[in-house]
């Protein structure tokens, strides 16, 4: 037995296995195929495919303006004072980012046991910065009201999981749109890794179409990433999409580690300066970077952004309808940005502590499922274990995240990256938050691998998600149709939470017609929903969506009521996955005595 072997034995028959419910540990549902080192492994994969969001977050939710306020005085807004408060904000968001991320993934880790990790969610922070807040505080509504409302929604969505209503209502989605949430959030991915801004560029923007291909080399690329000469001429696309090969095929050969190695790699290439992919390219903000990533270790202190509330809502800022205020407390806004306020200008009138409240509640509970049923973590209820602690922990790191200036932190699909390298406990999680709380210290190398390397890793993740789409209902049009619209709209509405909203209306708005037309036709028109999936709301003998230790507590004979149920279904999915493994056999046989026939009849 080799030294690797040996210790991921040693480390699983230790209490620390045994807690984390390693292959080999004796306990009860062990997470099988499972190992210390693969674990580790798994975990820096899902960090180097989401180690973008440092510095890509900082840089969103900088571009509000953050708690400076500019002083017309010295000269037209933004002056040069007010952009140097920016990017000290902005890297008090770089070390605020890798901080909460490292707190929320260490928490999801020790605490749920699952391989999930967590970072400000993109979506959550382009509304905060382009609808909130406004680009240069050009809303009406300021960065320090937006953040003591964040913190208020993070206690209120913490009270809800603490309930267990979250878990209620993510059980009751219909499986056809659970399961299609996974594989619209594989499309997502893969839109992402597909573009410029963290991805290989493939797709870049049409002011006509909306997108178009790309490819072009980055000096023919314009701030909104519109490719104006040389389609698919671009070095760093290509070796983006060498990446892409790179990790299938070492996934084909079950490579262990197919995914890291495959960014690794992609990023090493790019830190070579002089060539036409290099990530330190020959030019102001080029020469700046590399300057920052000669530096090796680099720790920022929080200046501007720790704690900035304020808790006067007496002005009503708060409650105040988006969309309304055109009032610029930043100044003119430049002339580069102005394309996404136009964008959020038109955006519906909403209450920001609402919005925010709501969309998590769709975009987490959607993201969370889906990673779980990726992982294989889901039983026969559609639940899984470690469901209330990890729904808890997602909450409480929205309120945590405040405190480091961040929009809501949320469950990433790049955990999907982690999940693909065989990660199944906490281990994986945990590891991905030691890694994020080095990128305190190694900022300057870790924040240095470009887009075209992390792109590859989304693109992969991404196809091998959307697999999921084949165990859909698509012989009744009232469970296939709302499945579509959720995967369609994921990625091209760009929020995860939208897709699940669209699809769950198109459900009952679809089978509420099917059934209203049936009834009043008094049986003349029809529909066939003998291949429905069924669908009811389970009560759980009056407790509704009240906690498992509530009910264990308060209610022991229908918690027992409740577990015999679901240890019948569990033996019930049993017997029918014996029963078609069976129907297989069977079926296998007889094609081979058929082959077998055919083929002594042509001898003869």
């Amino acid at each position: 037995m080799g030294v690797i072997a040996n210790t991921n034995l040693r480390v699983a028959q230790s209490s620390f296995g045994r807690y984390f419910k390693l292959a080999g540990s004796g306990v009860e549902k062990e997470r099988t195929n499972t190992s210390f080192f693969g674990e580790i492994r798994a975990g820096a994969a899902t960090w180097v495919t989401m180690a973008y969001i440092v510095a890509v977050n900082a840089l969103v939710v900088s571009l509000s303006g953050g708690p400076c306020e500019c002083d017309a005085s010295l000269g037209a807004c933004p002056n040069t004072d007010y952009l140097a408060c920016v990017e000290v904000v902005r890297r008090d968001l770089i070390t605020g980012t890798a901080a909460i991320c490292a707190i929320s993934c260490v928490l999801m880790g020790s605490i749920a046991n699952l391989p999930l990790a967590l970072a400000p969610g993109l979506g959550g922070s382009a509304y905060f910065t382009y609808t909130v807040v406004g680009v240069y505080g050009a809303r009406n509504v300021s960065y320090k009201t937006a953040m003591a409302a964040l913190f208020l929604e993070g206690l209120i969505f913490m009270f809800i999981s603490v309930l267990g209503i979250r878990q209620w209502l993510a059980r009751h989605i219909p499986m056809s749109i659970r399961i299609a949430s996974g594989a619209g959030i594989g499309l997502f991915l893969t839109f992402i890794g597909l573009q410029h801004s963290a991805g290989i560029g493939l797709v870049s923007y049409n002011p006509a179409t909306l997108v178009e291909l790309g490819g072009c080399p980055l000096s023919d690329l314009t701030d909104s990433n519109l490719c104006t000469a040389r389609q698919m001429r671009g070095p760093t696309t290509w070796l983006g999409i060498m990446g892409v090969f790179l990790i299938i095929v070492l996934t084909a050969f079950r490579v262990k580690g197919s995914i890291l190695y495959g960014v690794l790699l992609v990023g090493f290439i790019s830190w070579f300066r002089g060539t036409d992919f290099t990530a330190f390219p020959d030019t102001p903000s080029g020469n700046n970077r590399y300057e920052y990533f000669k530096k090796g270790v680099d720790l920022h202190l929080i200046e501007k952004t720790g704690a900035a509330y304020d808790w006067d809502f007496s002005n009503g800022e708060v409650w105040s309808a988006l969309g309304m205020s055109r009032t610029h407390r930043g100044g003119n806004v430049q002339e580069n940005e102005m394309c996404f306020v136009q964008l959020t200008s038109h955006a519906p009138s909403a209450n920001p502590l609402v919005t925010f409240l709501f969309v998590d509640i769709m975009d987490t509970t959607g993201t969370l499922y889906s990673m779980a049923r990726f992982g294989g973590f889901l039983d026969e209820d559609g639940d899984f274990e470690g469901s209330y602690p990890a729904f808890i922990v997602d909450a409480f790191c929205i309120t945590v995240g405040t405190f480091f200036g961040n929009p809501p932190a949320t469950v990433y699909i790049e955990s999907g990256a982690g999940i693909q390298e065989g990660g199944k406990t906490g281990i994986t999680a945990i590891t991905t938050g030691l890694l994020f709380l080095l990128t305190l210290f190694f900022a300057p190398v870790f924040a240095s691998f470009p887009p075209w390397a992390s792109g590859p890793a989304l693109i992969a993740v991404g196809s091998f998600m959307i697999s999921s789409v084949r165990e859909i209902n698509w012989d009744y049009f009232g469970d296939s149709v709302p499945a579509f619209v959720t995967i369609a709209l994921m990625p091209l509405t760009y929020s995860i939470a939208w897709g699940l909203i669209f699809g769950i209306c198109t459900y009952i708005i679809l089978n509420l017609l099917i059934f209203f037309i049936e009834k009043l036709s008094f049986g003349r028109l029809k529909v066939d929903q003998s291949k429905r999936e069924q669908w009811k709301i389970d009560s759980d003998g009056g407790t509704f969506f009240l906690p498992d230790w509530f009910v264990r507590k308060y209610k022991p004979d229908v918690y027992e009521a409740k577990m015999s149920k679901k240890a019948q279904r569990k033996e019930a999915a049993k017997l029918q996955r014996e029963m078609d493994h069976e129907t297989v056999d069977v079926k296998v046989i007889k094609e081979e005595e058929a082959l077998g026939h055919r083929i002594v009849a042509a001898d003869e």
